[in-house]
């Protein structure tokens, strides 16, 4: 039932390939301002205002093991949305579900599924929602509408909030608020006053929320069986590519 309704909402699949053409370009005008000196297999050096830093092998191991681990879980639960939410519960993070949360989040700019740490009125906006006291600093929390769960998009928020669950890096406050602020603007300003340390985690949340992204829509691809998703898209005029 559920694929089934996947497959007649073309729309889904147009956001997450529009969200990948954005992914890109806010990739490009970072490159600009961001220097890889050398790379090899367990180490990249970058070098920005006169700092070196240098990132080891270990986010690599970590989206491997995210990877797989998500592949199964979803293998085990065929997708199912309820199996997932269930999941997520059982692993230390709180999952609310409200009438209208789109618009609830929408409200704050932030996306219906798995909502980062949040800081000031916002974070006690949330906070209040889902009961979690009135602090201004809101803890990572699900957040998802009453009633039937579109899976694909719970599959690419799953994605995310499991690569937070395993450590990776990009989603700390301060690298979500810059990933949010540009991905949606065609405007770079500000990108080269950027410190080194906020460079890197601007290019680790992209790096995350493409990944999530991509498996999303590999997914999507083998439900299909041997059917393109993106050409299909396109046949269905959802996208000039």
């Amino acid at each position: 039932m559920y694929y089934i309704l996947f497959n007649m909402n073309i729309f889904k699949k147009i956001i997450y390939f529009l969200l990948q053409i954005q992914e890109k370009q806010l990739e490009k005008r970072l490159d600009k301002h961001l220097q890889t000196s050398s790379a090899n297999l367990t180490s990249k050096t970058i070098l920005a205002s006169n700092v070196t830093v240098t990132l080891t092998s270990e986010t690599e191991k970590r989206k491997e093991l995210v990877l797989n681990t998500v592949r199964e879980i979803v293998s085990g639960t065929k997708g199912n949305p309820n199996l997932l939410i269930e999941y997520i519960k059982t692993h230390d993070t709180k999952v609310v579900q409200l009438a209208n949360a789109d618009k609830i989040l929408a409200f704050i700019k932030e996306e219906e599924g798995f909502v980062c740490e949040l800081k000031g009125w916002k974070a006690f906006y949330i906070n209040i929602l889902t009961d979690n006291g009135c602090s201004f600093n809101s803890k990572p929390v699900f957040i998802l509408r009453e009633g039937e769960i579109e899976p694909y998009h719970l599959l690419h928020q799953f994605y995310k909030w499991f690569s937070f669950y395993k450590g990776l890096p990009g989603f700390d406050y301060e690298s979500q608020q810059l990933f949010k602020k540009y991905l949606n603007s065609n405007d770079s300003k500000g990108i080269e006053s950027l410190t080194l340390g906020e460079m890197t985690g601007l290019k680790e949340a992209i790096a995350r929320d493409k990944e999530a992204t991509d498996f999303t829509i590999n997914y999507a691809k083998s439900i299909d069986g041997s059917k393109n998703v993106l050409d299909k898209m396109k046949n269905d005029g959802g996208a000039n590519v």
